[in-house]
């Protein structure tokens, strides 16, 4: 329903979060909508709109440039996140 429209917007956001830390991923492009970024207080939150932009905008342009890439491995994505803010970190500040 329409009126619901915001409330409905929040829910996909908490579902695409599910249990993960949202201060571990500050910001998500929705489908069909655009860019909703949050953080620890409201400079930091627009710091991350930044920085997500900027992301946007590369993926963007390497997508331009190549049509044939493909989403980085799970597997990887998990092994970079978790070295720098997983239980036994180890890489970049804690």
């Amino acid at each position: 329903m329409e009126h619901e429209y915001e409330k409905n917007t929040g829910v996909v956001i908490a579902q695409t979060l599910g249990d993960r830390n949202p201060l571990h991923t500050p910001g998500m492009i929705a489908y069909q909508h655009g860019p909703f970024c949050w953080g620890k207080d409201a400079e930091e939150a627009v710091h991350n709109a930044v920085v997500l932009e900027e992301v946007a905008r590369m993926a963007w342009l390497a997508c331009t440039l190549n049509h044939h890439l493909r989403a980085l491995d799970s597997a990887l994505q998990h092994k970079h996140f978790n070295r720098k803010h997983g239980p036994n970190a180890y890489y970049g500040q804690k």
